[in-house]
């Protein structure tokens, strides 16, 4: 039996303590500092958990960060962390303060961010943080693929892959993770991997506007009866500028057609927050204006990255190489109707 600590008690953040859970390991769910009414929640109504609408194990830990002690923070032998993109400058600052270079962290967070001019994975992003704490070589490592959290939690055969460039740390991971509805590939292309698990946020949202895209003639009936036609040419269309995108970001361009290019893309269009996003501006609606309406408090981390990374997209990428990527960051940063190109 291994200790498992897992930060931030959001849907994917808790579902992940179910595989944990059922490989019998000691296993603390911790919220963030955002989270308390949650974790209130939670342990009110005897682990269910409000957002998956699902009971966590009995066994699963649920506590509040400020609970978060050195009783519990010692001997970690798999920290992963699930806060959302944004919180990432404070989980390093925190981390910081207990980690052991003996233990291993996997990065459940998706999302790209730029750094000194340069586009960096969130990856490389809290190595940087750590290492201007004085830790110099943290074992960080990230997953990508195919799960959204619902269906995880509710024990859905399901596959993901682990990055590291040390293929055998990913290896130890598994070994922890893997459970008989939970299977885990390995990739030594951890650029790649976040790059496409973060990129595919912003192609899910095309794809989720395939309906409205559809035709600029036709009436809504016809539309909602055969857009798929559209839907799959976006989807092809948007594997494809993921792979240019994961080669321009050196990582290797097959990882685009694995689970977290390929597989992560497809389960996120079919459903989801970032789909659900899209379709509103298929339907002609402005960004602002479906957030505030539709979507005022909820998480789209498309709309997040578009907004983080788009100005330098805008200017530095090449509207032939990417049209898709470039005309759904317009959308958004420019707050403009969605249009492409056929």
């Amino acid at each position: 039996m291994k200790k498992i600590i897992i930060i931030g008690a959001g849907a994917m953040g808790s579902a992940f303590s179910i595989p944990c859970a059922d490989k019998l390991h000691e296993v603390f769910l911790v919220g963030s500092f955002l989270e308390d009414k949650l974790i209130d929640e939670i342990n009110e109504s005897n682990n269910y958990h409000p957002v998956l609408k699902c009971q966590l194990p009995k066994k699963v830990n649920v506590i509040k960060f400020s609970e978060f002690n050195d009783q519990i923070n010692k001997n970690i032998d798999l920290l992963v962390i699930g806060v959302s993109s944004k919180g990432i400058d404070w989980i390093g600052e925190e981390i910081s303060k207990f980690y052991s270079d003996k233990t291993n962290i996997l990065l459940l967070t998706k999302g790209l961010t730029i750094i000194n001019n340069q586009f960096e994975t969130l990856a490389e992003k809290l190595k940087k943080i750590l290492n201007q704490k004085g830790i110099n070589n943290p074992k960080i490592s990230a997953v990508g693929g195919p799960c959204l959290a619902n269906g995880l939690a509710n024990r859905i055969n399901s596959s993901v892959v682990l990055a590291n460039e040390n293929i055998n740390l990913v290896k130890e991971i598994g070994k922890l993770i893997s459970t008989e509805y939970y299977s885990t590939e390995y990739s030594d292309d951890i650029i790649g991997v976040e790059v496409c698990a973060a990129s595919k946020n912003i192609y899910s949202m095309l794809i989720g506007a395939s309906e409205g895209l559809s035709s600029k003639s036709l009436s809504d009936e016809i539309k909602n009866k055969y857009y798929l036609n559209t839907a799959a040419s976006l989807a092809y269309k948007a594997v494809s500028e993921m792979k240019n995108l994961t080669k321009k970001l050196n990582g290797k361009p097959e990882t685009a057609y694995g689970l977290a290019g390929l597989g992560d893309l497809y389960v996120s269009s079919a459903g989801g927050r970032n789909s659900k996003m899209g379709y509103y501006l298929g339907q002609g609606h402005l960004f602002k204006e479906a957030k505030e309406k539709f979507m005022k408090d909820v998480t789209v981390e498309g709309a997040d990255l578009a907004l983080a990374i788009g100005p330098k997209i805008l200017k530095e990428f090449d509207i032939n190489e990417f049209p898709l990527l470039l005309s759904v960051i317009g959308c958004i940063y420019k707050n403009e109707k969605l249009e492409i190109s056929w």
